[in-house]
Formats: structure tokens, C-alpha cells, sequence
């Protein structure tokens, strides 16, 4: 009985976290520039690449914000005519050859030296260029350009030429999950994107201009060899992807340690984070890492071991599977309002300003 309590308590904390996972994970490959099933792969074996190996109970992997957004500044350097999904998984993999690296070289000591305010200025610098690249998503206009300023002079340059129902859509959108954070153990992105999509379809908001997902390729993902040629170009990025994956995957994962979990092994999180990279790279995912809000969610419902990790993964399938049709009529302004979120929370306006500077000495 006790195991099948265990199991029960397993299973309902995956299918919960896969309710968040899966609507982010969507919006998250909006962030690094690739098609939405890229997002859906990342929750898919690089998560069960972590189960099978991690010492974290409740730490959940697949893509981030962060990394979303350090994988679009990657594919902006690729040269042109490379598939995007061919760059961003052989970065993944050149991630989880490093990782690996690192852990031969037991070198997990190392998050150790990683400052809080460098990590809270890194986040808030990626918050702010996630905002400003989703802007043209979120009022219907293409924006143009790759560096932020660019992208959001672009926006706001044709604000003239706004679509109306898309900018309805990404404000009701907002609106909506900022009440649901209120709510306990409510699913947002979930429940707002599958209202919007509703109503997308029934309404044909297409036929009002709205920029929609459109066809998503199901079925699981097939194998995809690196592209060596590209290795020059991706290393230096995927060296500081690798350190950052890390960092912040050892943090969730001390947070939501229990007194009663096993202790954890940096070098052995190495080993699983590195072939977690390497192996879904190889799967079409781009960089993965453990995250902070999907870990929450399977802390807070119970998780007792990473079975509940091999769920969400299963749900995951099941979305590829049999419904990637209903992501159809899906607007983009809805992950656009999604990522908008999720940018506000990177923002650290209290810790930027508790930073000292230069020339200031932090209070003891």
C-alpha cells in the first residue's frame, strides 16, 4: 500500500506539472525563434534522460526562459541557410558535452562561486529582452531587427499599423493569468490557452487577422545528427548556456530538497543534467534545464520520487501524439501574454536595487 500511495502521489503531481509545463514550453520555443513542437521535445527526453539518472526528487527538466532566450541570441550567429532546429539541437548537445565534461572533472563545486546579484542581473537583462521581443507578437506587426533596441523601435515605430483583435487578445490574455496567480493550484497558461483556442476556433479569429499557430507536426521526434560544422560558431555559447543550465538546476533543486531526500550529488546533477542536453539534442530539444516554477508545482503536489517526472514526460507523448491538431487555431498573442509573464517575473526590480554598485559597499 505504502508504494501505491507513492505512485498515486507521483502520478497526480506529473499530470499537474505537465499542465504548466506544456503551455510554457510552447511559448518557450516562441522565445528562442523555433517552431512550437521544439518546446513540446524539450519536456519530453531530456526529462526522462534526467529521472533515469538525477538525485533531486522533486526537480523537473526541460527548457527555460533564460535558456529560451540565450538559444535565440545562439541562432542569430549560425550562418545563413542553417535549419534553425538543426543549430539549436546541436547546441544542445554541445551543452551536454560540456556538462558531461564538467562532471569527469568533478567540477561541481563550482556553483558554489556563482554570486546572487549576478544571477538576479542576468535575469532581469534577459527579462527585458524577452519583453521587447514579444512586443510585435502581442500587437500584431512584424518586428524587425536582432538586437533588443532594434526589435523595439521596430514595434513601436508601427503601432499605427496594430491589429486591434490581436492586442484585445494578449491584453485579455494577461488579464486572465494575472487573476488565475491569485487562485491556488490553478493552472494559468493552461487555462488560457485553452480558452482562447476555444474560442479562436469557433470564432475564426484568423479571419479578423490574428496571427495563429497554425499546422504543428505531431508524432514523437525522430533522431537528428549535430551539425559539426557548426561547433566553432556555437561552443562559446553553449559553454555559458552549460554553466548557467547548471547553476540554475542545482538552485531548484536545493530549494525543494526535503530532510528526508537523498543528499545531492553536484557532480552526479552534472551527469544527468549533461546527458539530459546530449541526448535530447539528438531528439531535436534545444538546451534544457531544471526549472524553477515546474519544480515548485511538483513539490507542492506531493512528488515522491522522479516517477512523477517520467508522467509529465508521458503526457507530453500523448500531446505529440494525438493532439498537436487542437494547437491549430491557437493565437501567437497568446503566447506572446504568456512570455510576457514570465518576463515580468525575471525582473528583479527590489534585487537590482539592493545590488551595490561600483564604488558601494553592500551593508553587513
Amino acid at each position: 500500500m505504502p508504494n501505491l500511495s507513492r505512485l498515486r502521489a507521483d502520478t497526480v503531481a506529473g499530470i499537474t506539472t505537465a499542465s504548466v509545463v506544456l503551455p510554457q514550453a510552447v511559448a518557450y520555443a516562441t522565445i528562442a525563434g523555433l517552431p512550437v513542437q521544439a518546446g513540446l521535445y524539450c519536456a519530453l527526453v531530456p526529462m526522462i534522460t534526467y529521472a533515469l539518472l538525477g538525485t533531486s526528487r522533486p526537480l523537473s527538466v526541460s527548457t527555460t526562459s533564460t535558456l529560451s532566450a540565450l538559444t535565440a541570441a545562439a541562432l542569430a550567429a549560425t550562418p545563413p541557410g542553417i535549419a534553425p532546429l538543426t543549430a539549436a539541437s546541436t547546441l544542445a548537445v554541445l551543452t551536454g558535452v560540456i556538462l558531461l565534461t564538467a562532471s569527469v572533472l568533478r567540477l561541481g563545486f563550482l556553483a558554489d562561486f556563482i554570486s546572487d546579484p549576478v544571477m538576479t542581473g542576468l535575469k532581469s537583462g534577459i527579462g527585458l529582452t524577452i519583453a521587447a521581443g514579444q512586443l510585435g507578437t502581442v500587437i500584431g506587426v512584424h518586428a524587425e531587427g536582432t538586437k533588443v533596441f532594434d526589435r523595439l523601435l521596430s514595434a513601436v515605430g508601427r503601432l499605427g499599423e496594430a491589429n486591434v483583435p490581436t492586442m484585445l487578445v494578449a491584453a485579455g490574455v494577461l488579464v486572465l493569468l494575472v487573476v488565475l496567480r491569485r487562485v491556488p493550484h490553478v493552472p494559468g497558461p493552461l487555462v488560457a490557452v485553452t480558452i482562447v483556442t476555444l474560442i479562436s476556433f469557433l470564432a475564426h479569429l484568423s479571419s479578423y487577422g490574428v496571427a495563429t499557430v497554425g499546422r504543428v507536426p505531431g508524432g514523437l521526434p525522430t533522431p537528428l545528427l549535430p551539425d559539426l560544422g557548426l561547433v566553432r560558431t556555437l561552443a562559446p555559447m553553449a559553454l555559458g548556456m552549460a554553466l548557467l543550465a547548471f547553476v540554475e538546476s542545482i538552485t531548484a533543486a536545493r530549494i525543494f530538497r526535503h530532510r528526508d531526500d537523498p543528499p545531492l550529488d553536484a557532480d552526479r546533477e552534472l551527469l544527468a543534467l549533461g546527458l539530459a542536453n546530449a541526448v535530447g539534442g539528438i531528439f531535436r530539444a534545444y538546451p534544457a534545464t531544471g526549472g524553477m516554477t515546474q519544480s515548485e508545482m511538483n513539490d507542492a503536489f506531493g512528488a515522491r520520487s522522479q516517477r512523477a517526472e517520467i508522467v509529465t514526460a508521458l503526457c507530453t507523448a500523448v500531446v505529440l501524439l494525438l493532439l498537436t491538431p487542437a494547437l491549430a487555431p491557437l493565437p501567437t498573442a497568446v503566447l506572446g501574454g504568456i512570455v510576457l509573464t514570465i518576463a515580468a517575473r525575471l525582473i528583479d526590480v527590489h534585487g537590482l536595487a539592493a545590488t551595490p554598485g561600483p564604488g558601494r559597499c553592500s551593508s553587513t
